[in-house]
């Protein structure tokens, strides 16, 4: 599925929207490993089996976002003072 949304495409995007993807991926990050950590107290099968899979769509969000962010680039802010 990644795979085949990876194209040689380049996106400019602005620092502000970089900075909260950025925040994004770390909290998707941060997500997983908590709910990860979750899982020695849960005792139902298939609660676990649908909390793994909770870390897993997390990880790979995280990873999509980053692959996005490494096909980008960021657009330079606009000065302040017109020239």
């Amino acid at each position: 599925m990644i795979a085949n949304s990876v194209t040689s495409e380049c996106f400019e995007i602005s620092p502000r929207f970089r900075h909260m993807v950025e925040e994004r991926i770390a909290r998707l990050e941060r997500d997983a490993v908590q709910d990860e950590a979750q899982l020695d107290s849960l005792s139902d099968e298939d609660h676990i089996r649908r909390h793994k899979q909770l870390v897993v769509i997390q990880r790979a969000e995280a990873l999509r976002m980053r692959l996005f962010l490494d096909r980008s680039t960021t657009r330079l802010p606009r000065p302040l003072i017109s020239l």
